[in-house]
């Protein structure tokens, strides 16, 4: 007995052993895989590339034998480049690994939506401001507070300009916009909303109802659910006068009745230009139309289109000269005020049968055609992706989950069979491989509005970029073309040419009703807040002929692809150069 007992004692101390290693084995592997995952994260953020930067490759790759950019390093075209779409080809064992810098879509999304779900939750801790302190911080904002009133989102009082900023609005922020748009309040509401305008809010609540921080400066007040924060910023409209800007627009044949078209006149003599632009933007109108000392206010329409451009000398010709011609052209100008005819937004109210993509190669203008669409259709696009910085600038859908259908199409860059047959149907927008290469370099390394240094330019990530990427703007067009089911080819420069038509192909295609005064309001507001200022033009040319070889193969396989589809082909910028 006593032997047998000693004989459990004896297994009962190994097992303990074991127990004991394999749980110190385990505690230091996972310590480890942790210290790599930390090397990694630092390594990326030393090298540029963000988690709201990060670009999302597809999965798949198909067509022409033009590899995947993820498992790429070095592509270089070979003669079975044009054989065909129908065949695929492996890709080599050295070329399974991607440049250093590029991240893998999966790793990606997880940080994305880490970031995502850690901003959600710092947004649901319970506030630590009370609507009392709006008077209180009054004295360190320029404007003069007004006081808390109610909002009606389908009647707004303050319906002039509208901005979104749900990450960094703050209460002089808001009143600079409105400032140096000419309007006297500006009004805050749900932390993140600016509202414009002349009139003063009619229906006063109680100092305590607005009770939303701003989400840029800790301790102001934003308004609240369905509350605005007021703000008068008459005092700041004299600095703000000398950086508001009046687009001349063209000259026109004057409407045959122009009191009929236009809601608001002024008749003064020794009428100036800044005189008519200031009396058309206290009306909170976008358009002022002159003709002689007449001044005219309203929008755009269909009986003023601003299309039918005429011959400047006729204008001029009109204010040196008191002949009878006099009557029959005008000037028009482009005041501060935002129009507003189409900024109202919303999700769809019933969710959609028909499930659409808006596809493109990243750099392709995909940001700019969501702002189009959702101006001129009146709902939200959605996204494949998480894009904080789309996000706080008023892009709704990108929080809604893509498959949600609530959206009027879906913001996608994915390519590959499965990717693509999820959608019923895809506004395919396809831009100069040149330009897009260059677009999309410069957001990686400087964000939606910023360009790249030329020290990015001359390193070695660039032509690493544009050996990876450049196959990928081509597979993305053949794949579309392989297996989307129905599909609307818009090129980029034609959109940017003619912009009213190619809009009304995209909502038409969208199955949506709009009218004609929507589109010109989309025109008028055609920019939207995502364009980079001017061109930036470089010193250099960034594109070796090794690198132009490569891209025109592309080119013309993606031509010979589209006209076997009976699409029309590429521009004519797009060829070789």
């Amino acid at each position: 007995m006593a032997k047998a007992f000693f004989r459990l004692q004896k297994f009962l101390r190994r097992t303990q052993f074991l127990l004991f290693f394999l749980t110190a084995a385990y505690l230091m592997a996972g310590s480890l895989l942790l210290l790599q995952r930390t090397h990694l994260v630092i390594q990326q953020g030393s090298r540029g590339t963000s988690a709201n930067q990060a670009l999302l490759v597809p999965d798949g790759m198909a067509g022409a034998g033009i590899a995947d950019p993820r498992t790429l390093h070095n592509p270089r075209p070979s003669p079975r480049l044009l054989a065909g779409m129908d065949t695929m080809q492996e890709p080599a064992p050295d070329q399974w690994h991607s440049p250093r810098w590029l991240v893998s879509r999966n790793s990606e999304l997880r940080q994305l939506r880490r970031r995502w779900f850690h901003r959600f939750i710092s947004d649901q801790e319970p506030m630590q401001t009370a609507g009392f302190r709006a008077m209180k911080l009054t004295a360190e904002h320029k404007g003069t507070y007004v006081g808390c009133f109610s909002d009606d989102s389908r009647e707004r009082t303050l319906k002039g300009a509208v901005f979104y900023d749900l990450r960094k609005m703050t209460v002089s922020h808001c009143q600079e916009a409105c400032a140096e748009r000419a309007y006297s309040y500006a009004g805050l509401a749900y932390g993140a909303e600016c509202y414009c305008g002349n009139k003063l809010p009619a229906a006063a609540s109680k100092p305590e109802e607005c009770n939303s921080e701003c989400k840029g400066e800790k301790g102001s007040v934003c308004g609240g659910v369905n509350r605005l924060s007021v703000y008068r910023v008459e005092e700041l409209q004299a600095g703000a006068r000398r950086r508001r800007n009046v687009i001349y627009r063209g000259c026109f044949r004057a409407p045959e009745n122009l009191t009929d078209t236009f809601p608001a006149s002024l008749i003064q003599p020794n009428l100036t230009v800044e005189m008519c632009s200031e009396f058309c933007s206290k009306k909170e109108f976008p358009l002022a139309v002159i003709r002689g000392r007449e001044c005219y206010c309203g929008y755009p329409t269909g009986r003023f289109s601003l299309r039918d451009g005429a011959d400047g000398l006729l204008c001029s010709r009109m204010h040196n000269t008191s002949s009878a011609a006099e009557g029959e052209y005008c000037l028009a100008y482009q005041t501060p005020v935002q129009d507003t005819r189409c900024t109202d937004r919303k999700f769809l109210t019933t969710k959609s049968k028909v499930f659409v993509a808006l596809s493109s190669f990243p750099g392709a203008g995909n940001t700019w055609a969501r702002h189009l669409i959702e101006h001129a259709t009146g709902y939200y696009t959605g996204s494949y992706y998480f894009d904080g910085a789309l996000y706080n600038k008023g892009f709704k859908g990108e929080k809604d989950h893509w498959r949600s259908r609530r959206t009027i199409c879906v913001k996608t860059h994915e390519s590959g069979k499965t990717e693509i047959e999820m959608f019923d149907s895809a506004i395919l927008l396809i831009r100069n491989p040149y330009k897009s290469l260059m677009a999309e370099f410069n957001r990686k390394y400087a964000g939606h509005l910023g360009y790249a240094t030329d020290r990015n330019w001359k390193s070695k990530e660039w032509p690493d970029f544009v050996n990876s990427y450049a196959s990928w703007w081509a597979s993305h067009v053949l794949d579309w073309l392989k297996y989307g089911k129905r599909l609307l080819i818009i090129h980029y420069e034609d959109l940017k040419q003619s912009l009213l038509p190619k809009l009304k192909e995209m909502v038409e295609f969208l199955n949506v009703t709009v009218t004609e005064d929507r589109l010109l309001c989309v025109e008028n507001n055609r920019d939207g807040n995502f364009k980079r200022s001017g061109a930036k033009q470089k010193d250099f040319e960034p594109f070796t002929q090794e690198m132009k070889d490569l891209i025109n193969r592309y080119i013309l396989t993606v031509d010979e692809a589209l006209r076997g589809r009976n699409f029309t082909g590429l521009p004519r910028e797009y060829l070789p150069r």
